[in-house]
């Protein structure tokens, strides 16, 4: 199977693809880090998203957190 096919394939098959690799991923960091550790790296990539999704749309984190702790209370 040449290069293209395998990418026209995995174009195909994205969400398929992307699931694989991270649980790929995943099982190596339990296997080489043990599995609180990688729950950690997990969360902090997690806040960094969310983070990173909150300035993207424009708002300010310190605006978004008040807005939002305050649906809590």
């Amino acid at each position: 199977m040449d290069l293209e096919r395998l990418f026209i394939v995995l174009q195909a098959h994205k969400g398929k693809t992307l699931g694989i690799l991270i649980g790929l991923a995943v099982s190596l960091f339990v296997i080489y880090f043990g599995i609180i550790k990688t729950f950690f790296v997990i969360f902090c990539c997690l806040i960094g998203a969310l983070v990173g999704k909150i300035i993207d749309d424009g708002e300010s984190v310190q605006i978004w957190i008040k807005k939002n702790i305050k649906d809590f209370q």
